[in-house]
């Protein structure tokens, strides 16, 4: 991996000069482009449509040159220099060639140049240093004025008296600014972006754009800047502490991997909770797969971080059901909006970045290594548990998982792109690279993105057509989640400390009777399939190798200036090759008993088809009335496909096959019994649906809005169901008080009420109204039961309700309240109750759960000369509960009534998810606990040994609390010194619990420092007086994964979550023809507050199950990163 990081680069840099080549050559074609004009008493327009229609050069003209005098050229084959200096002989033009593009401005004034007037000149740069084109510099009270050019420079003679003269700097989506020129004759001017302009107008569901005003909802917009600083290779986790109302976990998997993303809380019992994921208005219905939790470790990717951070322009947080309402059944988790990047008009730029990243184990268990290997307590000892006799100099081995195991990882990104066009036509390219090596040995991802993109305006410029073009190829290996299968993080943590871990480094060894090399590991597998750590890595290969490709266009028509018609088209596919090599000599409880190995391939295809037509109204009627309404229908089609074959490589002792030959892995060298598992399977869904919106306003300050979607889903295709679509309507009205109450105080300078209301569905499974049978792998032919059918499939309903407030007030503040009320009705859901004779599985829909909390957003921004401070604070908090399970529900197969007070959504061992009324969906139990006398005192017997047993009464179940948090806040600052920025972001979760089975193992096994330090304190002080023996005590908490809540601990984590550090060098250090900024992010990087052996952010599934559960988990990650980027 490092040679083809190595070759990557060296691409990089040659295709940095071939870029850099082409610059040089734009200016050398301005020497030797010719031209032959012979034009007598034309427009001066004429002529420089001539020179374009000749040259690929365009002309952009600035304020004050009069493009429609008369003039006379004669020219023949004569460079382009020689017939543009024709061109303005005789006027008070002048022009400048940069690039691509020919500007014209108006000449100094000769005649008042020495009349006592001063030349005055300076640069026009906005709060990042990058320079403003086209701002409007006038000596106030005067009409002399010109426009800043292509670098931001500005020059003009100010005429006498100059001290008391002014300037003044204009410039739109910016703040204007006035100087006193006094005696100075060189300005840096710096121009602040207006506040309002800013947030005038936000991306809304499908891409609209809407007034901010006029929202009567809660939308969080993040810019790029706040993307691509964060570094992150899935740029969701970018938005995390930088918006409010959205629990952000990013996966244990590593670098590439799945992200989990809820939005006002968990609202359904079996259906995902995350967000919608839309890109330009379209939505991404790929969604990421579960990875292995208990048994399978195998991580998984999310197609969402596909996408190159450096392609996004913005992103719109859509938190509530309202917001996202015209996405129907998909919208009731809330949307993320993504907008990308397209070319600009104007100028020709390009951006090369490169950024390296080096990473390490953020928070790990606490590890001993001064007891060495055996069990006092045993006549035959042991070679696998650490409860032995204390190290001395002379046996001490110092092994640690974090200094001998674990590696520093590496990621590099490096990236291009860009960005040209003319006002009819503009262009937008990137390239991008990430490879990454994790810090568990042979852990690899690797992503390259090609995106192009085009925009084009005909017709006057009321046609548009916009076209764009993604291809990704991802591949990536040995991506870990948690569980006991193929994890080497079982052996690395549980390795007896009396051994030498050098000892097996060399984790194979030649084995001349078998003829070939085996694994080494004496340990044994410890009754978990554990294996020596470097095998996993290098010998149980898991590997993705995805291709995908995007294809999309959009084309719009302005009818009438407030009436518009477009339509939009995305194909997204994907093909994906996942293949599993187990060599010979892996534990065979992996390879289906075989002692040759084992091979698999999976062949994925995810086919996504979405196309929408829309009319689009926006007029004004008078002084007072406004109208904005959206109408369109849309379809989506998904298709996906999978054909797999896994199974064992015969070694002559499994089946009555003779052997064939090991590590050969190819699908012809499998068992051809029912050990080997052959699978083709797939799904189409398809949903067509029409909606509308309209939003009325009144003066500016009355907002009215009304939304209707109704769906034609497929599951509700078949004989079996009764509906054939669903309909969801949403509510919202806003005032803006600010502009309604006369003699609002100055401090005061903007106050909006909101308040909305929406009901929305929840996706529902596929084949509820029909289901199909099962096959059965073991017995090779289909089960003879399917589940019964529901005739009455109803989606599972959000009702939402929120109302908020919005201000800016104190000049430099302003703040963001929301107040929501949710309840998702018609939970679907399987009941652990007889289904009669005919079926295997009864699903009913019933239940109500609710999720109500608040979200805070304070900000507070101010700027001192050439200092400046932004400083932001998020809080929110969510409160869970389920109202109803099921209460007199019919059973359609037997005709019984039945109610439902409890569901078991399983866990870990005795570790489970028990669902009740009065409760919450995180609800945490325990259903076993230690032997107690007739005073709860633990039992202690004769020999000293405790004794577990089980809770065979439901209701008796220990609760240990909810993993879902009470609040999460996070502080945001930064500051900015002239090109110095400094950024901090502080992070805190609040509530909620955890449970920590790899803590239970580590002290079941004697390798946790806990364990050692009872022994050094001669044992453990139970029922308050009673010392027993540390070993007999954690053998009897930590066996079968433990007893939970003796590893159940507090969620609440305070964390510096993201510090960065940059510095954009001056332009004129490289006279205005480049930017270079150079930064430092850093993630994770200090722990303040937690009481969990783990992180509890870190998640092993993005669905509810496993939340809070660490079993044997890949760590979360610490990282430091250093970041270079040039802007041409």
């Amino acid at each position: 991996m490092n040679n083809k990081f190595i070759q990557q680069i060296k691409c990089w840099f040659t295709f940095l000069f071939m870029i850099c080549s082409t610059f040089s050559a734009w200016g050398a074609y301005a020497q030797t482009a010719k031209v032959t004009l012979q034009m007598d008493n034309v427009r001066m327009e004429q002529v420089m449509n001539e020179i374009e229609k000749q040259t690929s050069y365009f002309f952009i003209v600035n304020k004050g040159v009069d493009i429609n005098r008369t003039i006379s050229i004669n020219v023949a084959d004569k460079p382009l220099d020689t017939a543009l200096q024709a061109m303005v002989a005789g006027t008070d033009t002048e022009y400048k060639i940069y690039q691509q593009n020919i500007y014209l401005s108006a000449a100094p004034d000769k005649k008042t140049a020495n009349n006592g007037s001063t030349k005055v000149s300076g640069v026009v740069r906005d709060t990042k240093g990058t320079p403003v084109v086209g701002a409007s510099v006038v000596v106030k009270g005067t009409t002399i004025g010109e426009s800043s050019g292509l670098d931001g420079a500005f020059s003009l003679q100010v005429p006498a008296p100059v001290e008391t003269a002014e300037l003044y700097i204009n410039f739109i989506g910016y703040d204007p600014v006035t100087v006193k020129i006094g005696t100075q004759t060189f300005f840096t001017i710096t121009l602040n972006e207006a506040a309002e302009q800013i947030e005038d107008v936000v991306i809304t569901a499908l891409g609209i754009k809407r007034s901010e005003k006029a929202l009567s909802y809660n939308v969080q917009q993040v810019n790029s800047e706040d993307i691509v600083a964060n570094k992150d290779v899935n740029f969701i986790n970018s938005l995390s502490g930088k918006v409010a109302g959205v629990t952000i976990n990013s996966s244990s998997g590593g670098v590439g991997s799945a992200s989990r993303v809820v939005m006002r809380g968990q609202k359904s019992i079996s259906q995902t909770s995350n967000a919608l994921y839309v890109i330009d208005g379209v939505p991404m219905f790929t969604t990421a797969r579960d990875g292995g939790t208990e048994f399978a470790s195998q991580g998984t990717t999310d197609p969402i971080a596909d996408i190159n951070p450096e392609d996004i322009e913005s992103m719109s947080v859509l938190n509530g059901a309202a917001a996202a309402a015209l996405y129907g059944s998909d919208a009731a988790n809330g949307a993320i909006v993504v907008t990308t990047k397209r070319g600009k008009a104007g100028y020709t730029s390009v951006t090369v970045s490169s950024n390296t990243e080096v990473m390490s184990p953020f928070v790990l268990p606490e590890f001993q290594n001064r007891y060495g290997t055996g069990d006092l307590n045993s006549s035959e000892g042991s070679i696998v548990r650490s409860w032995g006799n204390r190290l001395n100099s002379s046996n001490y081995m110092g092994y640690s998982p974090r200094d001998d195991y674990f590696q520093t990882g590496v990621t590099g990104t490096e990236s291009v792109s860009l960005s040209t066009g003319t006002e009819k036509n503009q262009t937008y390219f990137s390239a991008a690279a990430v490879n990454s090596r994790g810090v568990i040995p042979n852990n690899g991802y690797d992503r390259y993105n090609f995106t192009f993109r085009n925009t084009t305006s005909f017709l006057g410029d009321k046609l548009k057509l916009d076209v764009g073009a993604s291809y990704v190829m991802q591949k990536d290996r040995n991506m870990t989640n948690q569980g006991t299968y193929n994890n080497p993080l079982v052996g690395a943590y549980v390795y007896p400390r009396g051994n030498d871990w050098a000892d097996i480094e060399m984790y194979e060894r030649y084995d001349p009777a078998r003829r070939l090399y085996t694994q080494y590991w004496p340990v044994g597998d410890a009754g978990m399939t554990m294996q020596n750590p470097y095998w996993i890595n290098y010998r149980n290969l898991r590997e993705n190798n995805k291709d995908r490709y995007m294809l999309n266009a959009a084309l719009s028509y302005d009818v009438l200036d407030w009436l518009n018609v477009s339509g939009r088209l995305r194909i997204d596919n994907s093909n994906n090759d996942y293949t599993e090599k187990f060599y010979a000599s892996t534990f065979t409880q992996l390879t289906e008993g075989s002692k040759n190995g084992l091979y698999g391939i999976t062949k994925t295809k995810d086919k996504q088809v979405y196309g929408d037509v829309l009319v689009n109204i926006n007029k004004t009627f008078g002084e007072d009335w406004s109208l904005q309404a959206n109408a369109g229908a849309s379809i989506s089609d998904m298709r996906y496909d999978a054909m797999k074959v896994r199974g064992p490589i015969p070694d002559g002792e499994i089946t009555d096959e003779k052997p064939l030959l090991a590590n050969v892995f190819s699908v012809q060298n499998l068992s051809n019994t029912s050990k080997t598992k052959r699978l083709q399977e797939g799904w189409r869904e398809q949903t067509q649906s029409i909606f509308a919106s309209v939003e009325i306003g009144f003066k500016n300050t009355y907002f009215l809005t009304l939304t209707g979607r109704n769906d034609w889903p497929s599951q509700l295709a078949g004989e079996h169901s009764v509906k054939s679509s669903f309909f969801y309507p949403s509510v919202g009205a806003s005032v803006v008080l600010s502009q309604l109450i006369p003699e609002m105080p100055k401090n005061l300078s903007y106050v909006k009420l909101r308040a909305s209301y929406a009901s929305v569905g929840v996706a529902f499974e596929r084949y509820l109204a029909n289901p199909r049978y099962s096959w059965n792998e073991s017995g090779l032919n289909w089960s003879t039961q399917t589940r019964f059918p529901i005739y009455n499939l109803k989606p599972e309903r959000t009702k939402s309700f929120e109302v908020g407030l919005t201000m800016r007030f104190l000049r430099h503040f302003n703040l963001d309240f929301t107040y929501y009320n949710t309840k998702t009705q018609d939970q679907t859901f399987e009941p652990n109750i007889s289904t009669g004779s005919g079926s295997s599985k009864l699903t009913i829909q019933s239940g109500n759960v609710r999720n109500r909390g608040f979200e805070v957003a304070l900000g507070y921004s101010n700027t001192w000369g050439k200092f400046s401070w932004d400083s932001n604070y998020t809080l929110s908090a969510n409160k869970n509960k389920i109202l109803s399970l099921a209460d007199d529900v019919v059973n359609p197969e037997t005709g019984e009534h039945f109610s439902v007070d409890q569901l078991d959504m399983g866990g870990l061992a005795d570790a489970r998810f028990i669902l009740r009324e009065g409760g919450t969906l995180g609800d945490f139990y325990s259903r076993i606990d230690l032997k107690r006398d007739s005073n709860g005192a633990v039992y202690i017997n004769e020999k000293g040994e405790i004794a577990s047993e089980s809770i065979t009464d439901v209701n008796s179940y220990i609760k240990l609390g909810s993993v879902l948090p009470d609040a999460n806040m996070a502080w945001r600052n930064d500051f900015r010194y002239k090109g110095i920025n400094l950024g901090l972001l502080f992070t805190g979760r609040i509530g909620g619990i955890c449970y920590s089975a790899t803590q239970a193992n580590m002290d079941l096994y004697g390798v946790s420092e806990v364990s050692a330090a009872a022994r050094d304190a001669g044992g453990v002080l139970i029922n308050g007086r009673e010392m027993v023996d540390a070993q007999k005590w954690y053998q009897a908490i930590g066996s079968q994964s433990g007893l939970p809540q003796y590893y159940t601990y507090s969620a609440t984590n305070f964390r510096l979550q993201e510090l960065s550090l940059g510095y954009t060098l001056p332009r004129k250090w490289f006279r205005n023809k480049m930017g270079l900024t150079v930064s430092f992010v850093g993630r994770n990087l200090w722990m303040i507050y937690c009481k969990a052996p783990f992180d509890p952010e870190a998640v092993a599934s993005t669905g509810l199950s496993y939340q809070g559960i660490d079993y044997f988990m890949m760590p979360s990650l610490r990282s430091l990163g250093f970041n270079v980027k040039f802007e041409f």
